[in-house]
């Protein structure tokens, strides 16, 4: 037995936590990696005194929207578990696996400065 994976659990829960983990990083390699880097490239673009709800596309807002929509309405529709907390899992490694470009991207923005 794996002495570091003791804290999730034995069985299921352990297996579902390794799902999630294995469908964000495809999630995040695959879709939002690709918005992440366009959404950087846009960013570094804008004037100073841009407004602050420029640092997205509209469709970038509204996929924000949509999500949060989402998650509402799961929270509404399904009791908390196991399933449920699988795909929170796979959504928050996919956005935290993906926030790399924006670290990388300031840290080089700090050096140049």
């Amino acid at each position: 037995m794996v002495r570091g994976f003791n804290w999730i659990g034995a069985g299921m829960p352990r297996w579902l936590v390794l799902l999630g983990l294995l469908l964000g990083t495809v999630k995040s390699l695959l879709v939002l990696d690709k918005t992440a880097k366009k959404s950087l490239q846009r960013i570094m673009e804008l004037d100073d005194n841009t407004c602050i709800g420029a640092v997205y596309s509209w469709k970038t807002w509204l996929l924000v929207a949509l999500m949060m929509t989402f998650g509402i309405t799961m929270r509404r529709l399904t009791d908390p578990g196991m399933v449920i907390g699988t795909l929170y899992m796979a959504i928050g490694w996919a956005l935290f696996l993906s926030s790399r470009h924006g670290w990388i991207q300031w840290l080089q923005w700090i050096r140049r400065a």
